[in-house]
């Protein structure tokens, strides 16, 4: 460029000739001063505006402050030519800040470059938005980002980069960009041709998923699908292959993904992703000789086994894992050796069980000394993490010994963690008294006050701990050279415990005073304010020395920190008086019991390190065992009167009260929208074709499920006891194909029943052809919600439907054989309400006046109920029952009566079963089909 303007080409080469800085700011206030004349002066065409924009560029980019060429720049965007328009774009990036009033100059230059057939002018539109992006800028052009990652016409490299523009906005911006409504057309992308599109669109979506995960949980499917044409089926080009290994890259990104979601229960996904993660560690079994090689498959590696953790810290891949590790933290690379004990202490917080790890205990603790910090710091943590009842002597005592060698930098840390495992892990009072005292004699300067804080309250709670205290905290103090922490902790416990040695030989109170007092002097002063405690303590239960404390009392009167002369003025006033022994014995008590409270060693600790993974915790909730058909056990309730005298005289004229329609699974379409958007469940796809379609499946094994102009959906279903499968069809009607194709369950009650698919559907639909996709289904309990289909894909434009499946509670009933003896002996025993269901709603008569009886008994069969013949007195009552098979709560018997009545073109439903909620849902189910205003 600079080639083909002289003047900018002069220009330079007069700055880079400047010997002196003088000489250059000379040069460049004689430019700048000719460029506001010549700009003042206009009549400038588009070359000269580019030349003299260049020059202020260059010389910002120098590091000066120019206050000219921004407007001129803001009219270099608009040029038609590239050359003006690209250096219009750079200094605007460059000399405009986000707030700049220059910027509302540019938004509808830059809407017009981002609406543009012209892929070069797309590509410096994104590039200043990504650059400055300002809350403005984002506002306005936002949805102009969109739409140019989203279209099928824009070009491989503009999606490339309106995909980080568009994560550059929401970082900067989150709540400008309605994340959670672009979810399932962003998420569509991942299924495209274009690796490089994909790992764009991958790390936007790792951004939004972190704040929006229930309408961004589809990419869950779409990450897996993608690691398996990845690494199992090699689905990629030559030019991602980065050292054969393909695109590690966004493999890392799409494991990281996983880990934002609690682990997968559909076994199809579980399935492949555990096929991935065995095939990524396989690949990693031997290492190449290759070192960008082994870095792109380690990068892979440490993040595949973080999911293999994140999903199951049980499984054989975890063992693996392990092994693999084992191999790392002995490795000679340094970054290997880091991400090797990294994840290993990944691992031991995870896991249950630490058996594998503790194989390597040895190399964990010679890492201790490596020659990288850093690695050191991460084996502190492994050691840590992995320390239990059986090696917490071992471990501890290896960091006691490091402790007096390691950095100053970790000293802390280290002080800090070995109080915690000495606490946590410690079998007798012996090893914790020795080791925490051991470690205040050690560390010096690096423990903090929670530690000494901790061993008071410690052995103030633990009686039979207090003598021993006080003998080895004395035998500490003897040394020559005793750390302020240690001699508080030993002011402490011998002015509360030492008199229970004050009768041992070498314990004497005048060799505990002696000692104790002769650390005093170097001390601060809040230190020896607490010794002047323990003095008054012993002044209490020690009368032999006091002579010796009321002298140091005298002495201390007269010192100049005020708070020690205050407590000595008041302690040898208190210590001289010899009329009132019951006063000094009252204010010397010994200190009670500290209240249970969490330990402040943990506290502190838990502020330190970041908490990367959380346990998610799930109450489940059984109910009652039902009653079962065959009648064994009590059912509570009056019985009913007997079912012939029933029929005389039935009134079924309906009260206003009867003829309101019931809440069913029916009404989930108009009342269930909202709850379903919120759990990230497109609204259902409404249409009155759709409902019929499926409420014909109630009662019918195969059928449509919807049609369109595009595409056909059927089901086809077959039930044995509380298992089912059902066979999804979907077929592609038209010319093109379906891209980006996804199927999803959405189950609202998953404790009461299990909905998941064999396999991953296929991400594209030839055209004229179908798939099938299978679902297998697991009655656990009683339910009411049917699970929802939720259909997405790419024709044109990104499409979605939201269909309820044709699942409900009468699928897992199978037909029983009952006498008209049995029968009424049950329907009496169940009794009525609650566990009786009954309404009255209104039905069609045929052209002749009558019911039509055969259809009333098809439907009623549909639901799997056994009609039984030669039952009810009237010929025209129809009687029916079966047993609903769940997995949870067992066996369940259902009785139903319809009684139609021609007169009053009326129909009374009643249906008993040993649940109320299998009676009020079957009642809701049946009644539907069979009613005049269906």
């Amino acid at each position: 460029m600079a080639t083909n303007m002289r003047g900018l080409t002069q220009f330079i080469a007069d700055i880079r000739g400047a010997r002196v800085r003088e000489l250059e700011e000379k040069r460049i206030n004689k430019e700048m001063a000719n460029i506001r004349k010549r700009f003042k002066d206009g009549n400038l065409d588009g070359y000269q505006k580019k030349k003299y924009v260049a020059k202020v560029v260059f010389t910002y980019i120098l590091g000066y402050k120019v206050d000219v060429g921004h407007m001129e720049a803001v009219n270099l965007i608009s040029s038609s030519k590239y050359s003006e328009k690209q250096i219009g774009y750079l200094a605007v990036t460059l000399l405009m800040h986000e707030d700049s009033d220059f910027l509302r100059l540019v938004v509808n230059s830059i809407r017009k470059d981002l609406n543009d057939n012209n892929e070069i002018s797309n590509c410096l539109a994104l590039h200043a938005i990504a650059n400055v992006g300002g809350t403005e800028m984002a506002e306005a052009l936002a949805e102009d980002v969109h739409r140019l990652l989203i279209s099928p016409t824009s070009q491989t490299f503009v999606r490339k980069k309106a995909a980080l523009t568009l994560l550059r906005l929401y970082r900067k911006h989150p709540d400008v960009i309605p994340a959670a409504e672009w979810a399932l057309r962003i998420v569509a992308i991942m299924d495209d041709l274009d690796l490089g599109v994909v790992i764009c669109v991958t790390s936007l979506i790792l951004a939004m998923a972190q704040d929006h995960l229930d309408a961004y949980a589809v990419c869950y499917q779409k990450a897996v699908d993608r690691l398996r044409r990845l690494v199992i089926e090699h689905e990629y080009s030559a030019e991602y292959a980065y050292y054969k290994v393909p695109s590690p890259w966004l493999q890392v990104k799409l494991l990281n993904l996983l880990q934002f979601y609690p682990p997968t229960e559909d076994p199809a996904l579980r399935t492949v992703i555990l096929e991935v993660l065995q095939t990524i560690m396989n690949n990693c079994a031997e290492p190449s000789r290759n070192v960008q090689q082994n870095n792109a498959q380690h990068a892979v590696l440490f993040e595949a086994i973080n999911l293999a953790i994140h999903l199951d810290t049980n499984s054989p891949l975890v063992n693996t894992a392990a092994v693999l590790l084992a191999r790392f933290i002995s490795s000679k690379e340094t970054n290997v050796r880091y991400l090797g004990l990294d994840t290993m202490a990944h691992l031991a917080a995870r896991a249950d069980n630490l058996r594998a790890i503790k194989k390597h205990q040895g190399t964990i603790i010679l890492s201790l000394r490596d020659k990288d910090i850093s690695v050191r710091r991460r084996a502190l943590d492994l050691l840590y993490s992995m320390c239990d009842t059986d090696n917490s002597e071992l471990i501890v005592g290896e960091l006691l010994r490091y402790l007096k060698v390691a950095d100053y930098g970790l000293r802390e840390e280290m002080v800090l963690k070995i109080a915690i495992l000495t606490e946590r892990y410690a079998n007798t009072y012996k090893w914790y008294v020795d080791t925490i005292l051991e470690l205040l004699s050690a560390a010096g300067d690096h423990v903090g006050e929670e530690v000494w804080y901790r061993v008071v309250q410690i052995v103030t709670n633990t009686e039979d701990l207090q003598a021993y205290a006080a003998k080895v905290v004395f035998e500490y103090l003897k040394s020559p050279s005793s750390h302020e922490s240690l001699v508080k902790v030993g002011g402490y416990i011998l002015g509360e415990y030492g008199h229970l040695i004050a009768n041992d030989p070498g314990y004497s109170p005048l060799e505990q005073f002696q000692v104790l007092h002769a650390k005093s002097q170097f001390c601060v002063a809040p230190t020896r304010a607490l010794l002047l405690s323990t003095y008054i303590k012993w002044v209490n239960v020690f009368p032999e020395i006091k002579p010796q404390l009321l002298n140091v009392f005298e002495r201390y009167r007269h010192v100049l920190d005020v708070d020690l002369q205050q407590r000595a003025c008041e302690y040898y006033a208190l210590a001289s008086r010899s009329d009132d022994d019951e006063l000094l014995q009252n204010i010397c008590e010994e200190i009670p019991p500290f209240p249970a409270r969490e330990s402040a060693l943990l506290g502190r600790i838990n502020r330190k390190e970041s908490t990367l993974d959380r346990a998610m915790s799930k109450k489940l909730t059984r109910p009652q065992t039902l009653i079962e058909v065959n009648g064994n056990g009590a059912a509570s309730g009056d019985a009913t009167q007997d079912v012939t005298n029933s029929l005389i005289g039935l009134d079924l004229t309906s009260s206003p009260t009867s003829m309101q329609p019931t809440s069913s699974l029916f009404d989930l379409a108009t009342q269930s929208s909202s709850a379903l958007a919120e759990k990230g469940i497109p609204r259902l796809t409404a249409g009155p074709n759709v409902d019929r379609w499926f409420d014909k499946l109630l009662y019918t094994s195969e059928g449509v499920l919807y049609e369109d102009v595009q595409i056909q959906i059927g089901v086809k279903s077959r039930y044995h006891g509380h298992l089912g499968q059902l066979a999804i069809y979907i077929g592609n009607k038209m010319s093109a194909p379906l891209t980006s194709f996804t199927t999803t369950i959405h189950a609202e009650e998953p404790d009461a029943l299990s909905a998941t698919f064999e396999k991953i559907a296929p991400s594209m639909i030839a055209p004229r052809t179908q798939t099938q996709q299978l679902l297998q289904i697991e009655c656990k309990k009683p339910f009411k919600k049917p699970p929802v289909l939720v259909v997405s894909f790419l024709a044109g434009a990104h499409q979605t439907l939201a269909l309820r499946l044709p699942i409900v509670i009468t699928k897992f009933i199978e037909h029983v054989k009952l006498g008209q003896a049995d029968f009424f002996e049950r329907w009496r025993l169940i009794g009525g309400p609650p566990r009786e269901a009954q309404s009255v709603f209104p039905i069609e008569l045929d052209a002749a006046g009558h019911i039509d009886l055969g259809r009333q008994r098809q439907v009623v069969s549909g639901f799997s109920l056994n009609v039984l013949d030669g039952i009810d007195p009237n010929p025209s009552n129809i009687v029916a029952a079966g047993i609903l098979h769940m997995s949870t709560d067992g066996k369940v018997g259902c009785l139903l009566r319809l009684e139609p009545n021609r007169e009053v073109k009326r129909c009374r439903i009643t249906v008993r079963s040993t649940s109320e909620d299998v009676a009020a849902e079957t009642q809701k189910l049946i009644q539907k089909p069979l009613s005049a205003n269906s």
